[in-house]
């Protein structure tokens, strides 16, 4: 390993709408229709919800892609927070995206592929107990789930491109499955037009309305989240000035389209009470348009959507470690790049050790809830940094300016807040978890701060 060797620009720009379609669609879109009816209870609302959460999505999306034509560099968000607010609170982030965010969610797509690949193969079968020690049980699951992350590790370190042909291709086959469960549901699904006018009876208990659409929010904010990931890997893709903001709205506007006709299958399919209680709604909307044989095809689709997606945090998630590690700020060795295959190796491979273990663990879940409120919050915060650097530097070249300036990114940073209360409020021990998980990152930082300096002063 060669510590001057660099990453190469390698992704086009299909490459990157692709990216950032695959790293958005995951399992999420297939789990979140039940809380998002419950607290919208009226079909023109639960269907709003998913535009909605789209164009608030969408003017974060104008403002990171002024700064990513800015800084075209691997780390992406890492790297805008960096040049606004300095290196502690880059690393503060950079470590929550390490301890949880993509390690943990590599984790949860690994058990929800194993989980979905074992309806379709039974013999993969997840809960099928393999060894037991102790509390401990090691499963069928926790090793497919294992063998994936290694897998798309290996293919990833073998080369950005070959990185990028695997996650196109399982990107391609989630396209084509949902497009044939949306179509074949609204042309030949048994369901009724009738549900669209059916909302779920109010009740004196209920929350306000503010309060419903942010708790909702909670939920489409996770479905949509991935977005970010194809800022990370600027530093490999062809003309990034100009790629990266067209992914941006183009990734976004795509996976916004695809999220409004797969909610409008379920409401084809079921009522908004049936969907408001019941946790299997893919499954369920499924079997009543056509028929239970369609279970185990129901089940390849997501176990491919929930391997694409997977696909897409390996390749991103380790050029976060790799900018904080080019900083000085983190493991030195994540900064090192092979020079025959011009990808960050100890960095994938570590990122796949830690994702694997938590895979193992099967603690996950709990830590993504906690973590969704502190993402949100660093959106916000990196739209912030827009008008920070637009002061800090204004004569830098800008070859995309945010659409809107300032009211549309101003608009996303009173909304993002906004959630943020109401998320704060509504799940208080939830985003208590979140701030915690990122404190603990504190003492590291100050170490690798003094381990920078040490090594300047011997230079």
């Amino acid at each position: 390993m060669l510590k001057d060797t660099k990453l190469v620009r390698e992704l086009s720009l299909l490459d990157s709408i692709l990216l950032l379609a695959s790293g958005i669609i995951g399992s999420g879109i297939f789990l979140t229709a039940k809380d998002v009816a419950g607290n919208t209870r009226s079909p023109l609302l639960f269907l709003s919800i998913w535009v909605i959460g789209g164009v608030i999505t969408l003017l974060a999306c104008f403002a990171f892609a002024e700064m990513g034509a800015m800084f075209p560099e691997a780390g992406g968000q890492y790297v805008y927070l960096r040049e606004a607010y300095g290196e502690f609170v880059a690393f503060l982030y950079g470590w929550m995206i390490f301890t949880v965010s993509v390690g943990g969610t590599i984790a949860a797509l690994g058990a929800g592929f194993a989980l979905y690949i074992g309806k379709v193969f039974p013999a993969l079968a997840a809960d099928q107990a393999v060894w037991a020690v102790g509390s401990f049980t090691l499963t069928r699951g926790h090793l497919v789930a294992v063998a994936a992350i290694a897998l798309q590790t290996l293919v990833n370190i073998y080369g950005v491109r070959r990185g990028a042909i695997l996650q196109n291709v399982a990107t391609w086959a989630k396209f084509a499955a949902i497009g044939i469960f949306v179509l074949l549901g609204l042309v030949l699904g048994k369901g009724s037009w009738s549900h669209y006018s059916a909302s779920l009876p109010s009740s004196v208990n209920d929350p306000s309305f503010i309060i419903s659409v942010g708790v909702a929010l909670i939920a489409v904010f996770w479905a949509y989240d991935g977005w970010v990931y194809i800022t990370w890997v600027a530093g490999e893709i062809k003309d990034p000035q100009r790629t990266l903001p067209r992914s941006l709205v183009l990734g976004i506007t795509i996976v916004g389209v695809l999220y409004l006709a797969i909610n409008a299958v379920y409401l084809y399919a079921l009522p908004m009470a049936t969907i408001a209680t019941d946790e299997a709604v893919v499954q369920t909307a499924a079997v009543s348009m056509f028929s239970g044989s369609v279970a185990r095809w129901l089940a390849l689709m997501i176990a491919v959507s929930c391997f694409g997606a997977m696909a897409t945090g390996i390749m991103t998630g380790a050029r976060v470690y790799y900018a904080m590690a080019e900083d000085g700020i983190f493991f030195r060795a994540f900064a090192r790049v092979s020079p025959r295959w011009r990808t960050p190796v100890f960095s994938l491979v570590l990122q796949g050790i830690w994702a694997s273990a938590l895979a193992l663990s099967g603690g996950y879940t709990a830590l993504f809830t906690y973590v969704m409120f502190m993402m949100v919050l660093s959106y916000v915060l990196t739209v912030v940094a827009l008008f920070v650097l637009r002061r800090k530097m204004p004569d830098a070249p800008r070859p995309y300016r945010c659409t809107g300036y300032p009211w549309l990114p101003g608009l996303y940073v009173i909304l993002g807040s906004i959630w943020a209360i109401i998320a704060a409020k509504e799940k208080t021990r939830e985003t208590g978890y979140g701030v915690l998980i990122v404190l603990l990152g504190v003492p590291l930082y100050y170490y690798w701060r003094r381990q920078k300096q040490a090594a300047a002063r011997a230079d």
